[in-house]
């Protein structure tokens, strides 16, 4: 069987609305065949998103707190509880098509955390999982959040990873399950080049889910 190509769009930053029509865009190209699988790398302004299993009362700021810390919430059909996504996060969303090889969606789930465990690894940051619970997890707190949507076994949504973020955003909401939250800036004890990072995530995805990478980077 051939390689599969891995497209990877360096989008920059993205409001989030305007991601969420991107993947749209992306899942129809993806299924159709028109494009190869392709991973989003992006950076999102100030937003509370809310996932299908968020609670009333998981977003604990009033409204003109949000608005003054420039905070814009959304729902998505994501899987998960709310979250945050902010300046300083490498957001993946990867849109893959799971068929008929991978059609396993906690296997997906899993090379997801693997993809972000290994790129933590290049930075000298241990991580793990934590049985029952999604995304990437350190000794301080979670590093990563995972979020996914998968229809007719192609993938949207993914992952935000804390780099160089404003912890303090989190303090808005309930996050997950009541997790403190950390960053690789908070571990490392320094800031992290978020393009340094980008380019071991591309790497490490590409050996996860074994397939080439073809960089592209979109305006």
């Amino acid at each position: 069987m051939p390689q599969r190509t891995l497209k990877v769009e360096r989008r920059g930053r993205v409001e989030y609305g305007a991601s969420l029509e991107i993947q749209k865009q992306t899942e129809r190209a993806v299924l159709t065949g028109a494009q190869p699988d392709t991973l989003l790398l992006l950076e999102h302004p100030h937003v509370l998103t809310m996932g299908r299993r968020s609670a009333p009362g998981a977003i604990i700021a009033p409204d003109e707190v949000l608005q003054a810390r420039g905070v814009t919430v959304f729902e998505t059909n994501r899987g998960g509880k709310v979250t945050y996504h902010g300046l300083g996060q490498v957001i993946g969303y990867p849109i893959i098509n799971l068929s008929p090889a991978r059609e396993d969606v906690h296997r997906y789930v899993r090379e997801l955390e693997e993809v972000l465990i290994r790129t933590m690894v290049d930075f000298g940051i241990e991580s793990f999982r934590i049985p029952g619970l999604t995304g990437v997890h350190t000794s301080r707190g979670k590093v990563a959040a995972i979020g996914v949507h998968i229809a007719r076994w192609v993938t949207t949504h993914g992952f935000a990873l804390n780099v160089n973020t404003d912890l303090s955003y989190f303090d808005l909401i309930i996050a997950c399950e009541g997790e403190p939250v950390t960053s690789m800036k908070e571990l490392l004890g320094r800031e992290v080049e978020m393009s340094e990072v980008e380019d071991r995530i591309v790497e490490r995805s590409a050996e996860v889910f074994e397939m080439e990478s073809e960089a592209v980077v979109a305006a």
